[in-house]
């Protein structure tokens, strides 16, 4: 995967900080900070997770950013999350 897209990146057993799930629709939407990091990674799915808190994880992404009153900031969007 990482070979036919360039802009994705991915790092392996880092530590998750925070993981925060709301719902929003039918979606749970996930935020999960990890060590070392100051931007937010962030993916939707259809169920709640067992909490990320503390463990380490694989994890592919793409950079972006987002609107949020008023101004852009950087957001990580994750492709694949995965306990290490």
């Amino acid at each position: 995967m990482l070979e036919k897209h360039d802009e994705l990146t991915h790092s392996e057993d880092v530590k998750v900080l925070s993981h925060i799930q709301r719902e929003k629709d039918e979606w749970v939407l996930h935020t999960v900070m990890i060590e070392d990091c100051d931007t937010p990674f962030k993916f939707k799915r259809r169920k709640k997770y067992k909490s990320l808190k503390d463990a380490n994880v694989n994890i592919t992404y793409y950079s972006g950013t987002e609107g949020i009153a008023g101004f852009e900031i950087d957001i990580f969007n994750v492709v694949r999350i995965k306990r290490s």
